[in-house]
């Protein structure tokens, strides 16, 4: 990552995946890392490693499938509030590559904020959902959180400039 807004973008857009669905996030850095599609930086490079990937693409279908159940989607949330927040902190941190401790302390709280954000609207929007009477909604809405997940984390290591727009 040469260019400053390719890292931030990597390093934000880490951050506000993973508070929306941090498996998929990382299996997704590990898959692109490791078909050569990214090149990350070498505090990152452990998520090409196939143990991470083969781990977050199985929690990914754990959390698929319980995305789709109103109740035990919210658990799941409340459970990940404690997982997705330090993660979307430490992927955030470990975006910069080698550089002063200071920037990478603060991209942390940057990244953890951001995670928290992201997170907290998901498993607030989910709380609502679950109202509903009929399961419909909270399979389409994890279907969009999915898709989110993915479209924005490409769009900012494709595209980094639409990703900040």
């Amino acid at each position: 990552m040469d260019n400053i807004s390719e890292t931030l973008a990597l390093s934000l857009g880490t951050a506000w995946a993973s508070g929306i669905n941090l498996y998929a996030a990382v299996a997704m850095l590990g898959l692109m890392s490791a078909s050569g599609a990214i090149v990350l930086p070498p505090e990152m490079s452990v998520v090409g490693h196939p143990l991470v990937i083969v781990v977050a693409i199985l929690l990914y279908c754990v959390e698929f499938f319980a995305d789709k159940i109103p109740g035990l989607d919210s658990a799941w949330d409340a459970i990940h509030t404690f997982i997705r927040i330090p993660a979307g902190a430490i992927l955030a941190a470990h975006a910069l590559g080698p550089v002063d401790p200071a920037y990478t302390y603060a991209a942390g709280l940057v990244g953890g904020a951001l995670a928290a954000s992201t997170h907290v609207t998901k498993a607030g929007t989910r709380l609502l959902i679950n109202t509903s009477p009929e399961p419909f909604t909270n399979w389409t809405a994890s279907i969009i959180e999915d898709l989110a997940v993915i479209a924005g984390l490409w769009t900012a290591l494709r595209h980094p400039w639409v990703f900040f727009t």
